[in-house]
C-alpha cells in the first residue's frame, strides 16, 4: 500500500455497527457507507424465509462499494451489466454529514425504491443520496430488499410479503445504529415512489413496523394490493411456468437468478386472463404486496381510516400524468384508438362496465381517446389510491400534506407531461441517471428545473426534521394541496373531477375472479 493510500485509509470514517465495524469514504463533505448487511443472505434454508439478523463480522467491514440487487428481471431501474454479484442482497447505505454520535443527533430519511415490486436496487445511480443529505443536513439510508418471487410470490412454506419483512427488519437496523452514524433513531422518514410508495403505505399498516419511524412520504401510490386468493393463483401460474409447484421445497430448486424468467414469463401472457385475474390481468405484474391477515391484516387505506396512522405524519401526492410514462414507452403517444380508450374505460373506470365508461366520458366530454385512456388508467393506478391515503389518514385522526406535480419533462419537447417517475430526478437531483435519463434527455437543465428540485428536496427534508413541508395540511373541505411546477403554489386539489368521480368506490384487494 502507498503512503497516499494509507493516508486515505487513516481519514476513512469507520463506524461500530451491532454486527461489527465498518469503513467509508468522505465524499464532497459527506460520509457514505455502502454495503452494509441487515440481514443474512437470504439463501439456502434461510431462501424464502423472513430476514434473519446479519452474521456479525471481525475486524473493519470495507463498505465502499453498494451489495448486489436481489435476482430480478431486466429493467429500466434494474441492475446493470456492472452490478455486483453475490448472495448478500439485504443491504443499506448510508449518507450522512458527520458518522458520529451526536448530543443533537440528525434527522433520517430511509429511502423504497420502486419498481412494480419485481425490479430495482439501492446502488441505481438515480438514488444518489448526496444532495438530500446535503440539503437537509440529514442523514440518508437507502436500503435493499426482495423484490418478485423471492420477496413477494405467495407460496407456501414461506410467510407472506417478505419483501416489507426486509424492510421492516432494515428499519430495525436503523432503530439499533443509526445512532452511531449521526442520527436520531427517534426521527425517522421513511419515503418511496410508485412501488417504494406502496411499500410505505402497506407498513403503515403493518404491525411488525409500528414505532420504527414517525413519519412517511408516499410518492404515487400504486392501488394495487392483492387478495390471498389472487396472489396464490398468481403464484401457482408462475411456478407453472417453470413446470413446478407453488412450494418452497419446489422453487428452492431453481437458481434465485433463473427464477425471475417464471415471473417475466407469466407476464407476458397476463393480458389475456382478464376473465381470472381481473383488473391486475393488464399491468402484466404478477407481485404486489398480499392483504395476507397477518403480515398485512387489511389494505393501508383500511387501518389508517380505523387509526393506525394517527401518530405518523404523513406527506403523499402524485403526478399529473402518471400513465403517460407507460403509454411513451409502449409507443402509443398519440395513437391510441376508440376502442382502446373504451376497453379502458370499461376495465378501469368506477364501477367497471358501460358505467364506468359513461361516467368518464361524461365528466370529460372533450377528451379524445388518448386522453381518456391515460386519464382513467392514471386515475385508477395512482391518482386517487395517493388521494384516499390522505384522506383515510385524516378520517383516523392523523394528520397527511398532499402534492401534485405538474412541472413536465423537458424531454421529446415535453411529450411526457408529469408522468410517473419524474419527481425521483426532481428529488434526488440525478437528472441523467436512470429515469432521468430518459426524462431530461438531451434537454438542458434549466434554471427553472433546478429550482424546483431545490423546492422539493427542501419541503421533503423540513417534512422530515419537524413534521411541516410548508403547506397547510389536507382537510375534505378546503382540499388544499402544493401544487409543484415552475411557480409552486398552494391551491384546492386539482383533479377535483375525478375525485368526484371516485369517492363513492373503495379500493379492496384485488380479487381473483375465478377459472
Amino acid at each position: 500500500m502507498t503512503t497516499a493510500e494509507h493516508r486515505e485509509q487513516a481519514s476513512a470514517p469507520v463506524v461500530r455497527t451491532a454486527a461489527g465495524a465498518v469503513r467509508g469514504s468522505r465524499e464532497d463533505g459527506l460520509a457514505v457507507f455502502r454495503g452494509i448487511p441487515f440481514a443474512a443472505p437470504p439463501v439456502g434454508a434461510a431462501r424464502f424465509q423472513a430476514p434473519r439478523p446479519p452474521v456479525p463480522w471481525e475486524g473493519v467491514r470495507e463498505a465502499d462499494a453498494f451489495g448486489p440487487p436481489p435476482p430480478q428481471e431486466a429493467g429500466l431501474l434494474g441492475p446493470g451489466g456492472a452490478a455486483p454479484s453475490g448472495d448478500d442482497w439485504l443491504t443499506v447505505n448510508v449518507w450522512t454529514p458527520d458518522p458520529r454520535p451526536s448530543a443533537t443527533p440528525r434527522p433520517v430519511m430511509v429511502w423504497i425504491y420502486g419498481g412494480a415490486y419485481k425490479i430495482g436496487h439501492s446502488g441505481s445511480p438515480g438514488y444518489d443520496a448526496q444532495h438530500l443529505a446535503r440539503a437537509g443536513d440529514l442523514v440518508v439510508v437507502t436500503l435493499n430488499y426482495r423484490v418478485g418471487i423471492e420477496g413477494f410470490a405467495r407460496i407456501d412454506g414461506a410467510p407472506a410479503n417478505r419483501g416489507l419483512l426486509d424492510q421492516v427488519a432494515a428499519l430495525e437496523w436503523v432503530r439499533d445504529n443509526i445512532a452511531a452514524f449521526g442520527g436520531d433513531p427517534g426521527r425517522v422518514t421513511v419515503f418511496g415512489e410508485s412501488a417504494g410508495a406502496g411499500s410505505v403505505a402497506a407498513l403503515l399498516a403493518v404491525p411488525s413496523a409500528r414505532g420504527l419511524f414517525g413519519r412517511a412520504v408516499a410518492q404515487s401510490v400504486p392501488g394495487t394490493y392483492f387478495s390471498d386468493e389472487l396472489a396464490r393463483d398468481l403464484a401457482a401460474a408462475i411456478a407453472a411456468e417453470a413446470g413446478l409447484r407453488p412450494t418452497v421445497a419446489d422453487l428452492a430448486t431453481v437458481d434465485p437468478r433463473v427464477l425471475p424468467e417464471a415471473g417475466a414469463a407469466l407476464g407476458e401472457k397476463m393480458a389475456a386472463r382478464v376473465d381470472r385475474w381481473g383488473r391486475v390481468a393488464p399491468t402484466v405484474t404478477p407481485f404486489s404486496p398480499v392483504v395476507d391477515g397477518e403480515v398485512l391484516p387489511v389494505t393501508p387505506w383500511q387501518a389508517l381510516a380505523a387509526g393506525a396512522g394517527r401518530d405518523v405524519e404523513l406527506l403523499v401526492g402524485h403526478n399529473a400524468q402518471e400513465y403517460r410514462l407507460f403509454v411513451a414507452m409502449a409507443g402509443r403517444l398519440g395513437k391510441v384508438t376508440e376502442d382502446q380508450a373504451t376497453d379502458a374505460l370499461r376495465m378501469f373506470g368506477p364501477g367497471g362496465g358501460e358505467a364506468g365508461e359513461r361516467a368518464y366520458r361524461t365528466a370529460f366530454p372533450q377528451a379524445g381517446p388518448g386522453e381518456l385512456y391515460e386519464r382513467v388508467q392514471s386515475d385508477w393506478l395512482f391518482h386517487m389510491p395517493s388521494l384516499r391515503l390522505a384522506e383515510a389518514q385524516a378520517a383516523g385522526g392523523g394528520r397527511a400534506h398532499v402534492y401534485e406535480l405538474t412541472w413536465p419533462a423537458p424531454a421529446l419537447d415535453g411529450a411526457f407531461g408529469a408522468c410517473h417517475g419524474l419527481d425521483i430526478p426532481l428529488l434526488f437531483g440525478t437528472y441523467r441517471a436512470d429515469l432521468g435519463a430518459l426524462l431530461f434527455g438531451d434537454a438542458e437543465v434549466t434554471e427553472e428545473a433546478r429550482a424546483l428540485s431545490s423546492f422539493m428536496r427542501g419541503a421533503w427534508t423540513a417534512f422530515a426534521g419537524t413534521g411541516d413541508p410548508g403547506w397547510p395540511a389536507y382537510d375534505t373541505e378546503r382540499r388544499l394541496v402544493q401544487v409543484l411546477d415552475a411557480r409552486p403554489e398552494v391551491r384546492p386539489y386539482p383533479e377535483e373531477t375525478s375525485r368526484r368521480l371516485w369517492e363513492d368506490h373503495d379500493f379492496p384487494p384485488l380479487p381473483l375472479l375465478g377459472s
